[in-house]
């Protein structure tokens, strides 16, 4: 049959599955959206406040069901207003797939109205890209757009559409969605030599990344440490992995890590590293990171295989496939006198102080987790808050923890948290952790959590600072206070009104509880304001470039 580009473009989207998709109109992409009306009842469509909105809704959306997250922009600033988002997407292996307009291709590189030259702009941050030059390529160049997003290590692809594609028209032939290509084979000999390392270990630990759930093998991973009773220590990107009440859990690990898992790192003789990159919030030191042992790695990628930390045995392979198999190689194995060690750093470790005047960040998340309930999705911006939930939430599963860890990208929580919602419907619980620093980057998207009625709830810590600047400016700037303190005047409960959300102020513990639970009986969006002093840290922390060493705990000093 012949169709158009823009009915091609429909078809392609419903032929792979996809029936949410988040965007921004414009003149380059009028023939598509004019289509995408057309198919309204087949396909739904979110128009956020701005574009980088958009790209984290479905960067949300991705990492919060697993399916590839899927962007519309228009051409020139719309192209280039999702690059922050296809970058945090591509340094978190998120996959997605964005679409953008351009002008018609007689008018490509010649500076016309509203032109950007995406492909080369996003060529560094995407797993590939393509421009599409005749309408008879659009839809491969979708389906292998799909293909590739899931494949291997996961990631954005960007499609750029020029107008007069849309238009055109060609003979259209339907197929089946794309599957991605998962690798099943590896190196036996190498996979081998890795168990025989672990069953012979007396200290051994397990260190892993967000490839165990891209991967879907958080279940491997439990097995592996249970048979074998070795305990595992996880990055930002894989919270939610373990139980918090799990022995063999020693937390997350790095610059805000816990003392014990560190520590553990630290004197352990062989670490298994699996779908992590070493990068440089855990191995702060390379040179000194996991002294004593001896390294294997576990990643889908080889490129990652001796990037930031030199290891001793690498195997190339998906983290589900790998861990089941070294699961049959592994010996029934018992490891008390190291257990014993790692509860007395435990013991050690950091302990926040409690008050029942003021609000403190700990208490404030502790309260959220028991009240929000064991279903509900956290999505963080970036600063203190999004350590101290890393930190403090409790309960937390695979894909219940969504954050920014690679790119680190202030503004990321309202959009992801909007796609998250939307994904998972209005019965499950979505929260937004934010600081007032990455919230005034973000607070826009209010008006798409109010023009959709979504019940997101938004939990602001405000110090009226840039509380991770300042701690790093106190402990290591000599308190020079350069920059950090905007002196904003923000009614937040105003400007929620404002918006057509509902807003609460809170000062102390007592407020919060009773404002978090109205906000849970509120329909559409809440935001709740929480004041918390200014110099609040989040601790422990190890310097960048130091190690284990140089920890500094609640009294500032290093631990023993």
């Amino acid at each position: 049959m012949k169709l158009t580009g823009s009915q091609i473009f429909v078809e392609v989207l419903l032929e792979q599955g996809v029936d949410t998709l988040f965007g921004y109109p414009g003149g380059a992409v009028l023939n598509l959206y004019d289509e995408l009306y057309r198919n309204q009842d087949r396909i739904n469509h979110y128009m956020t406040a701005h574009e980088q909105g958009a790209c984290h809704a479905a960067d949300g959306y991705a990492r919060a069901t697993g399916k590839t997250g899927v962007v519309l922009a228009t051409s020139g600033p719309g192209a280039t207003n999702l690059v922050t988002g296809i970058a945090t997407a591509y340094m978190d292996s998120v996959p997605l797939v964005a679409f953008t307009g351009n002008v018609g291709t007689a008018g490509l590189g010649k500076d016309s109205f509203q032109e950007a030259y995406i492909e080369g702009i996003t060529m560094p941050i995407t797993k590939h890209n393509y421009t599409v030059r005749h309408v008879e390529d659009l839809a491969d160049i979708m389906r292998d757009a799909f293909r590739i997003a899931q494949s291997g290590r996961k990631g954005p692809v960007l499609v750029d559409i020029p107008k007069d594609i849309t238009a055109a028209s060609c003979e259209f032939t339907p197929a089946e969605p794309v599957k991605p290509e998962v690798k099943k084979d590896f190196d036996e000999e190498a996979l081998k030599e890795a168990a025989e390392l672990l069953n012979n270990a007396k200290r051994p630990v397990i260190y892993f990344g967000g490839g165990i759930i891209l991967s879907g093998a958080a279940d491997e991973m439990r097995q592996v440490m249970a048979k074998a009773d070795i305990p595992a220590t996880w990055t930002l990107m894989a919270k939610g992995t373990l139980e918090d009440d799990d022995p063999l859990n020693l937390g997350m690990i790095g610059m805000h890590g816990c003392f014990a898992s560190n520590k553990a790192v630290d004197n352990a003789d062989v670490l298994l590293a699996v779908g992590t990159r070493f990068s440089d919030r855990v191995a702060l030191n390379p040179s000194k990171f996991a002294k004593s042992a001896k390294i294997i790695q576990f990643d889908i990628d080889a490129s990652e295989m001796d990037k930031n930390v030199q290891v001793s045995l690498s195997v190339i392979g998906d983290a589900a496939v790998l861990l089941d198999k070294l699961n049959d190689l592994l010996n029934e194995n018992s490891h008390e006198a190291w257990r014993e060690a790692i509860e007395e750093w435990k013991r050690a470790d950091y302990r926040p102080t409690d008050s029942d005047t003021v609000l403190k960040p700990h208490r404030i998340l502790q309260t959220v987790a028991k009240m929000a309930g064991d279903d509900s999705i956290y999505v963080t911006d970036v600063g203190q808050h999004q350590m101290w939930a890393a930190q403090y939430l409790t309960h937390v599963k695979p894909r219940h923890f969504l954050t920014s860890g690679g790119l680190g990208t202030m503004g990321y929580g309202y959009g992801a948290a909007i796609g998250a919602q939307i994904a998972k419907g209005r019965e499950q619980r979505v929260v937004h952790l934010t600081g007032d620093g990455s919230f005034h980057m973000n607070l826009n998207e209010a008006v798409t959590a109010v023009s959709y009625n979504l019940p997101v709830i938004t939990v602001i810590f405000n110090n009226a600072v840039l509380g991770m600047v300042r701690q790093w400016q106190t402990l290591l700037y000599g308190k020079r206070y350069s920059s950090t303190d905007p002196q904003r005047k923000t009614n937040y409960v105003k400007v929620a009104e404002g918006f057509g959300a509902k807003g609460w102020h809170c000062e102390t513990p007592a407020e919060f509880e009773a404002a978090f639970a109205e906000a849970l009986k509120n329909d559409g969006p809440s935001w709740i304001e929480c004041v918390i002093e200014k110099d609040e840290k989040v601790l422990p922390m190890i310097p960048a470039g130091a190690t284990i060493a140089d920890i500094i705990m609640a009294d500032g000093k290093e631990a023993e």
